[in-house]
Protein backbone atom coordinates (compact mmCIF):
# COMPACT_ATOMS: atom_id res chain seq x y z
CA UNK A 1 0.00 0.00 0.00
CA UNK A 2 1.31 3.48 -0.85
CA UNK A 3 1.96 5.82 2.14
CA UNK A 4 -0.55 8.35 0.91
CA UNK A 5 -3.28 5.69 0.76
CA UNK A 6 -2.89 4.96 4.49
CA UNK A 7 -3.45 8.63 5.29
CA UNK A 8 -6.53 8.79 3.05
CA UNK A 9 -8.06 5.75 4.73
CA UNK A 10 -7.32 7.20 8.16
CA UNK A 11 -9.07 10.46 7.26
CA UNK A 12 -12.09 8.57 5.99
CA UNK A 13 -12.16 6.34 9.05
CA UNK A 14 -12.14 9.28 11.43
CA UNK A 15 -14.70 11.21 9.40
CA UNK A 16 -12.33 14.11 8.93
CA UNK A 17 -12.66 16.52 6.02
CA UNK A 18 -9.79 18.21 4.22
CA UNK A 19 -9.63 21.98 4.88
CA UNK A 20 -11.83 23.97 2.52
CA UNK A 21 -9.84 25.93 -0.03
CA UNK A 22 -9.65 29.68 0.64
CA UNK A 23 -12.21 31.71 -1.27
CA UNK A 24 -10.82 34.55 -3.34
CA UNK A 25 -12.08 38.11 -3.16
CA UNK A 26 -12.12 39.08 -6.82
CA UNK A 27 -11.51 42.77 -7.43
CA UNK A 28 -11.90 44.12 -10.95
CA UNK A 29 -9.87 47.09 -12.08
CA UNK A 30 -11.54 49.10 -14.84
CA UNK A 31 -8.75 51.67 -14.89
CA UNK A 32 -6.64 53.63 -17.33
CA UNK A 33 -3.35 51.93 -18.06
CA UNK A 34 -3.03 54.13 -21.16
CA UNK A 35 -4.32 57.55 -22.17
CA UNK A 36 -4.76 60.86 -20.36
CA UNK A 37 -5.71 59.32 -17.01
CA UNK A 38 -2.79 56.88 -16.91
CA UNK A 39 -0.49 59.30 -14.95
CA UNK A 40 -3.01 59.03 -12.09
CA UNK A 41 -4.37 55.50 -12.38
CA UNK A 42 -0.97 53.83 -12.84
CA UNK A 43 0.62 55.11 -9.60
CA UNK A 44 -2.65 54.44 -7.77
CA UNK A 45 -2.53 50.86 -9.01
CA UNK A 46 1.12 50.51 -7.98
CA UNK A 47 0.27 51.45 -4.39
CA UNK A 48 -2.86 49.30 -4.40
CA UNK A 49 -0.93 46.28 -5.71
CA UNK A 50 1.66 46.75 -2.95
CA UNK A 51 -1.05 46.64 -0.26
CA UNK A 52 -2.75 43.64 -1.88
CA UNK A 53 0.56 41.77 -1.92
CA UNK A 54 0.96 42.46 1.82
CA UNK A 55 -2.57 41.26 2.58
CA UNK A 56 -2.13 38.09 0.55
CA UNK A 57 1.25 37.38 2.17
CA UNK A 58 -0.57 37.41 5.52
CA UNK A 59 -3.09 34.83 4.32
CA UNK A 60 -5.64 37.17 2.77
CA UNK A 61 -8.24 39.46 4.33
CA UNK A 62 -9.02 38.28 7.87
CA UNK A 63 -6.58 35.46 7.17
CA UNK A 64 -9.05 33.68 4.90
CA UNK A 65 -9.88 35.73 1.80
CA UNK A 66 -6.95 36.05 -0.64
CA UNK A 67 -7.38 38.87 -3.14
CA UNK A 68 -7.36 38.16 -6.85
CA UNK A 69 -7.03 41.18 -9.13
CA UNK A 70 -8.43 41.28 -12.65
CA UNK A 71 -7.18 44.39 -14.48
CA UNK A 72 -8.45 45.70 -17.80
CA UNK A 73 -7.38 48.88 -19.61
CA UNK A 74 -10.10 51.49 -20.14
CA UNK A 75 -7.82 53.58 -22.38
CA UNK A 76 -9.08 56.72 -20.56
CA UNK A 77 -12.36 56.49 -22.46
CA UNK A 78 -15.76 56.59 -20.75
CA UNK A 79 -17.46 54.21 -23.19
CA UNK A 80 -14.61 51.73 -22.91
CA UNK A 81 -14.78 52.02 -19.11
CA UNK A 82 -18.45 50.99 -19.14
CA UNK A 83 -17.66 48.07 -21.45
CA UNK A 84 -14.80 46.90 -19.23
CA UNK A 85 -16.96 47.23 -16.10
CA UNK A 86 -19.57 44.93 -17.68
CA UNK A 87 -16.88 42.40 -18.58
CA UNK A 88 -15.67 42.39 -14.97
CA UNK A 89 -19.18 41.99 -13.62
CA UNK A 90 -19.68 39.05 -15.98
CA UNK A 91 -16.47 37.52 -14.59
CA UNK A 92 -17.94 37.54 -11.09
CA UNK A 93 -15.96 40.23 -9.30
CA UNK A 94 -17.22 41.41 -5.91
CA UNK A 95 -15.67 44.90 -6.05
CA UNK A 96 -14.81 47.17 -8.99
CA UNK A 97 -12.29 50.01 -9.02
CA UNK A 98 -12.80 52.78 -11.56
CA UNK A 99 -10.56 55.56 -12.95
CA UNK A 100 -9.37 58.83 -11.42
CA UNK A 101 -12.13 60.87 -13.06
CA UNK A 102 -15.85 61.21 -12.45
CA UNK A 103 -17.09 60.84 -16.02
CA UNK A 104 -15.73 57.33 -16.74
CA UNK A 105 -16.41 56.37 -13.12
CA UNK A 106 -20.08 57.28 -13.56
CA UNK A 107 -20.18 55.25 -16.78
CA UNK A 108 -18.78 52.22 -14.95
CA UNK A 109 -20.88 52.92 -11.88
CA UNK A 110 -24.10 52.64 -13.80
CA UNK A 111 -23.09 49.07 -14.62
CA UNK A 112 -21.94 48.10 -11.12
CA UNK A 113 -24.90 49.79 -9.42
CA UNK A 114 -27.33 47.76 -11.51
CA UNK A 115 -25.41 44.60 -10.66
CA UNK A 116 -25.34 45.38 -6.93
CA UNK A 117 -21.53 45.44 -6.78
CA UNK A 118 -19.67 48.10 -4.75
CA UNK A 119 -17.28 50.32 -6.70
CA UNK A 120 -14.57 52.78 -5.74
CA UNK A 121 -12.97 55.41 -7.93
CA UNK A 122 -9.21 55.46 -7.41
CA UNK A 123 -9.12 59.24 -7.07
CA UNK A 124 -12.10 60.97 -8.71
CA UNK A 125 -12.95 63.96 -6.52
CA UNK A 126 -16.32 65.19 -7.79
CA UNK A 127 -18.50 65.22 -4.64
CA UNK A 128 -21.64 64.36 -6.58
CA UNK A 129 -20.12 61.16 -8.01
CA UNK A 130 -21.89 58.78 -5.59
CA UNK A 131 -25.10 60.78 -5.90
CA UNK A 132 -24.99 60.46 -9.70
CA UNK A 133 -24.57 56.68 -9.52
CA UNK A 134 -26.18 55.35 -6.35
CA UNK A 135 -25.43 53.83 -2.96
CA UNK A 136 -22.95 51.26 -4.28
CA UNK A 137 -20.51 53.96 -5.51
CA UNK A 138 -17.75 55.38 -3.31
CA UNK A 139 -14.95 57.88 -3.66
CA UNK A 140 -11.43 57.44 -2.30
CA UNK A 141 -9.98 60.95 -2.25
CA UNK A 142 -10.72 64.37 -0.70
CA UNK A 143 -13.68 65.82 -2.60
CA UNK A 144 -13.45 68.88 -4.86
CA UNK A 145 -15.51 71.10 -2.56
CA UNK A 146 -13.33 70.15 0.43
CA UNK A 147 -10.13 70.91 -1.50
CA UNK A 148 -11.64 74.18 -2.73
CA UNK A 149 -12.54 75.26 0.80
CA UNK A 150 -8.96 74.68 1.97
CA UNK A 151 -7.56 76.63 -0.99
CA UNK A 152 -9.98 79.53 -0.41
CA UNK A 153 -9.08 79.68 3.26
CA UNK A 154 -5.40 79.83 2.30
CA UNK A 155 -6.03 82.55 -0.30
CA UNK A 156 -7.87 84.76 2.17
CA UNK A 157 -5.16 84.13 4.75
CA UNK A 158 -2.56 85.33 2.25
CA UNK A 159 -4.43 88.60 1.92
CA UNK A 160 -5.67 87.91 -1.60
CA UNK A 161 -8.79 89.98 -2.17
CA UNK A 162 -9.47 89.20 -5.83
CA UNK A 163 -9.27 86.04 -7.90
CA UNK A 164 -9.67 84.75 -11.45
CA UNK A 165 -10.75 81.16 -12.07
CA UNK A 166 -10.01 79.12 -15.17
CA UNK A 167 -12.37 76.23 -15.95
CA UNK A 168 -12.97 73.60 -18.62
CA UNK A 169 -16.48 72.23 -19.18
CA UNK A 170 -14.97 69.00 -20.54
CA UNK A 171 -14.97 67.23 -17.14
CA UNK A 172 -16.79 67.75 -13.86
CA UNK A 173 -13.43 68.07 -12.10
CA UNK A 174 -12.01 70.87 -14.25
CA UNK A 175 -15.34 72.69 -14.24
CA UNK A 176 -16.62 72.36 -10.70
CA UNK A 177 -13.53 72.54 -8.50
CA UNK A 178 -12.64 76.13 -9.53
CA UNK A 179 -16.29 77.10 -9.18
CA UNK A 180 -16.35 75.65 -5.64
CA UNK A 181 -13.22 77.71 -4.95
CA UNK A 182 -14.95 80.85 -6.24
CA UNK A 183 -17.96 80.16 -4.03
CA UNK A 184 -15.84 79.58 -0.92
CA UNK A 185 -13.58 82.56 -1.71
CA UNK A 186 -16.45 85.03 -2.12
CA UNK A 187 -18.19 83.65 0.99
CA UNK A 188 -15.10 84.71 2.93
CA UNK A 189 -15.15 88.23 1.49
CA UNK A 190 -13.09 87.81 -1.67
CA UNK A 191 -14.14 89.01 -5.13
CA UNK A 192 -14.02 87.14 -8.43
CA UNK A 193 -12.76 89.38 -11.23
CA UNK A 194 -13.59 86.89 -13.95
CA UNK A 195 -13.82 83.33 -15.20
CA UNK A 196 -12.10 81.93 -18.25
CA UNK A 197 -12.57 78.65 -20.09
CA UNK A 198 -10.41 76.29 -22.10
CA UNK A 199 -10.81 73.03 -23.99
CA UNK A 200 -8.92 70.10 -22.50
CA UNK A 201 -6.00 69.00 -24.63
CA UNK A 202 -5.91 72.20 -26.69
CA UNK A 203 -2.69 73.40 -25.03
CA UNK A 204 -3.27 76.85 -26.50
CA UNK A 205 -4.04 79.35 -23.77
CA UNK A 206 -3.13 82.45 -25.74
CA UNK A 207 -6.62 83.95 -25.61
CA UNK A 208 -6.91 83.50 -21.85
CA UNK A 209 -3.35 84.61 -21.17
CA UNK A 210 -3.85 87.75 -23.28
CA UNK A 211 -7.04 88.54 -21.36
CA UNK A 212 -5.38 88.09 -17.96
CA UNK A 213 -2.32 90.11 -19.01
CA UNK A 214 -4.59 92.99 -20.08
CA UNK A 215 -6.65 93.06 -16.87
CA UNK A 216 -6.37 96.24 -14.83
CA UNK A 217 -6.26 95.68 -11.96
CA UNK A 218 -4.94 92.17 -12.26
CA UNK A 219 -6.30 89.48 -9.92
CA UNK A 220 -4.36 88.73 -6.76
CA UNK A 221 -4.49 85.02 -7.53
CA UNK A 222 -5.45 82.63 -10.36
CA UNK A 223 -7.07 79.27 -9.53
CA UNK A 224 -7.51 76.32 -11.90
CA UNK A 225 -7.98 72.58 -11.76
CA UNK A 226 -6.16 72.07 -15.08
CA UNK A 227 -3.81 69.10 -15.15
CA UNK A 228 -1.36 67.69 -17.66
CA UNK A 229 -0.88 68.30 -20.47
CA UNK A 230 -2.91 71.50 -19.99
CA UNK A 231 -1.40 72.82 -16.78
CA UNK A 232 2.21 72.77 -18.04
CA UNK A 233 1.11 74.53 -21.25
CA UNK A 234 -0.80 77.14 -19.25
CA UNK A 235 2.15 77.91 -16.98
CA UNK A 236 4.61 78.20 -19.87
CA UNK A 237 2.38 80.65 -21.70
CA UNK A 238 1.31 82.57 -18.60
CA UNK A 239 4.86 83.16 -17.36
CA UNK A 240 6.08 83.67 -20.93
CA UNK A 241 3.68 86.60 -21.22
CA UNK A 242 5.13 88.15 -18.09
CA UNK A 243 2.15 87.37 -15.86
CA UNK A 244 3.57 86.72 -12.40
CA UNK A 245 0.25 86.40 -10.56
CA UNK A 246 0.31 83.57 -7.97
CA UNK A 247 -1.40 80.35 -9.12
CA UNK A 248 -3.37 77.86 -7.07
CA UNK A 249 -3.92 74.33 -8.39
CA UNK A 250 -5.45 71.08 -7.23
CA UNK A 251 -4.44 67.45 -6.78
CA UNK A 252 -4.24 66.82 -10.54
CA UNK A 253 -0.85 68.55 -10.71
CA UNK A 254 0.74 66.35 -8.05
CA UNK A 255 2.87 64.65 -10.69
CA UNK A 256 6.53 64.40 -11.76
CA UNK A 257 5.78 66.51 -14.84
CA UNK A 258 4.85 69.49 -12.69
CA UNK A 259 7.92 69.26 -10.49
CA UNK A 260 10.19 69.03 -13.54
CA UNK A 261 9.11 72.48 -14.75
CA UNK A 262 11.58 74.39 -12.60
CA UNK A 263 11.04 78.11 -12.10
CA UNK A 264 7.83 78.15 -14.14
CA UNK A 265 5.96 76.59 -11.23
CA UNK A 266 7.95 78.08 -8.36
CA UNK A 267 5.55 79.12 -5.60
CA UNK A 268 2.49 77.30 -7.01
CA UNK A 269 0.31 76.01 -4.15
CA UNK A 270 -1.94 73.01 -4.70
CA UNK A 271 -4.21 70.72 -2.70
CA UNK A 272 -3.47 67.02 -2.32
CA UNK A 273 -4.27 64.02 -0.13
CA UNK A 274 -1.27 64.07 2.19
CA UNK A 275 2.22 65.25 3.06
CA UNK A 276 5.05 63.19 4.53
CA UNK A 277 6.06 65.08 7.65
CA UNK A 278 8.98 63.61 9.59
CA UNK A 279 7.92 60.56 11.59
CA UNK A 280 4.48 60.37 9.95
CA UNK A 281 2.89 57.15 8.64
CA UNK A 282 3.22 58.58 5.12
CA UNK A 283 6.97 59.10 5.60
CA UNK A 284 7.26 55.49 6.79
CA UNK A 285 5.30 54.31 3.75
CA UNK A 286 7.53 56.29 1.40
CA UNK A 287 10.60 54.66 2.95
CA UNK A 288 9.03 51.22 2.60
CA UNK A 289 8.10 51.87 -1.02
CA UNK A 290 11.65 52.98 -1.82
CA UNK A 291 13.09 49.89 -0.13
CA UNK A 292 10.78 47.68 -2.15
CA UNK A 293 11.11 49.35 -5.56
CA UNK A 294 14.39 51.22 -5.37
CA UNK A 295 12.59 54.45 -6.32
CA UNK A 296 11.29 57.41 -4.37
CA UNK A 297 7.49 57.69 -4.62
CA UNK A 298 6.97 60.71 -6.88
CA UNK A 299 3.28 61.31 -6.23
CA UNK A 300 0.83 60.86 -3.35
CA UNK A 301 -1.40 58.78 -5.65
CA UNK A 302 0.80 55.78 -4.82
CA UNK A 303 -0.01 56.10 -1.11
CA UNK A 304 -3.64 56.83 -1.94
CA UNK A 305 -3.92 53.55 -3.84
CA UNK A 306 -2.25 51.76 -0.93
CA UNK A 307 -4.85 53.22 1.43
CA UNK A 308 -7.70 51.95 -0.73
CA UNK A 309 -6.35 48.45 -0.14
CA UNK A 310 -6.52 49.12 3.60
CA UNK A 311 -10.11 50.39 3.31
CA UNK A 312 -11.17 47.26 1.41
CA UNK A 313 -9.39 45.07 3.97
CA UNK A 314 -11.30 46.81 6.78
CA UNK A 315 -14.65 46.57 4.97
CA UNK A 316 -14.42 42.87 4.07
CA UNK A 317 -13.18 42.03 7.57
CA UNK A 318 -16.15 43.89 9.05
CA UNK A 319 -18.56 42.23 6.62
CA UNK A 320 -17.16 38.79 7.41
CA UNK A 321 -18.33 37.79 3.97
CA UNK A 322 -17.65 38.14 0.26
CA UNK A 323 -21.27 39.02 -0.41
CA UNK A 324 -21.23 42.33 -2.36
CA UNK A 325 -24.16 43.80 -0.39
CA UNK A 326 -22.54 42.96 2.93
CA UNK A 327 -19.31 44.58 1.73
CA UNK A 328 -21.20 47.68 0.56
CA UNK A 329 -22.92 48.03 3.93
CA UNK A 330 -19.61 47.61 5.73
CA UNK A 331 -17.92 50.29 3.61
CA UNK A 332 -20.72 52.75 4.38
CA UNK A 333 -20.21 52.22 8.12
CA UNK A 334 -16.41 52.52 8.30
CA UNK A 335 -14.97 55.10 10.71
CA UNK A 336 -11.36 56.15 11.25
CA UNK A 337 -9.67 53.56 9.09
CA UNK A 338 -6.00 54.36 9.65
CA UNK A 339 -4.32 54.88 6.30
CA UNK A 340 -0.83 56.15 5.63
CA UNK A 341 -2.32 59.47 4.47
CA UNK A 342 -4.50 59.79 7.59
CA UNK A 343 -7.79 58.56 9.02
CA UNK A 344 -10.54 57.71 6.52
CA UNK A 345 -14.27 57.54 7.34
CA UNK A 346 -17.40 56.81 5.32
CA UNK A 347 -19.99 56.63 8.09
CA UNK A 348 -22.43 59.54 7.88
CA UNK A 349 -21.25 60.57 4.41
CA UNK A 350 -22.92 60.14 1.03
CA UNK A 351 -20.14 58.04 -0.42
CA UNK A 352 -17.24 60.50 -0.46
CA UNK A 353 -14.77 59.85 2.38
CA UNK A 354 -14.16 62.28 5.20
CA UNK A 355 -10.39 62.85 5.22
CA UNK A 356 -7.86 65.63 5.50
CA UNK A 357 -6.34 67.78 2.77
CA UNK A 358 -2.74 68.96 2.52
CA UNK A 359 -1.77 72.24 0.86
CA UNK A 360 1.67 72.01 -0.72
CA UNK A 361 3.89 74.76 -2.13
CA UNK A 362 6.40 74.00 -4.89
CA UNK A 363 9.73 75.39 -3.70
CA UNK A 364 12.95 74.71 -5.57
CA UNK A 365 11.35 71.75 -7.32
CA UNK A 366 10.35 70.14 -4.03
CA UNK A 367 7.24 69.94 -1.87
CA UNK A 368 6.85 72.28 1.08
CA UNK A 369 3.91 71.81 3.45
CA UNK A 370 1.74 74.90 3.85
CA UNK A 371 -1.12 73.45 5.88
CA UNK A 372 -2.84 70.17 6.59
CA UNK A 373 -6.29 69.49 8.00
CA UNK A 374 -10.03 69.43 7.41
CA UNK A 375 -11.91 72.68 6.67
CA UNK A 376 -14.80 73.74 8.84
CA UNK A 377 -18.02 72.15 7.53
CA UNK A 378 -19.64 75.58 7.20
CA UNK A 379 -16.87 76.63 4.79
CA UNK A 380 -17.39 73.69 2.40
CA UNK A 381 -19.68 74.56 -0.55
CA UNK A 382 -22.65 72.26 -1.02
CA UNK A 383 -22.20 69.62 -3.75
Amino acid sequence: MRPGMTLSLTVLALGLAAPAPAEDLKIGLATAQTGALAPYDQPSLAGFQMRVDEINAAGGIAGKYPIKLIAKDTRSDAAQTALVAQELVDEGVQIVITPCDADPSIAAGMVTQAAGIPAFSFCATTPTLPLAVGDYMFGNYPADNVQAAMLAEYAIGQGYKTAYILTSPDTAYTLKLPKYFGEAFTAKGGTLLGEGTYAMGQQDFSAEVTKIAAMNPKPDVIMTAAYEPDFPALMRQLRGAGVTTPVLGSDGIDSPTTFAMGGLVEGVVFSTAGFATEGSPLAAFNAKYKAKTGEEPNTVYIANGYDLGTVIDAAVTKAGSLDPKAIRDAIASLTDVQGVTGAISYAGTKGMPLRSVALVRITGGKRELVKQGVPAPADVPAP
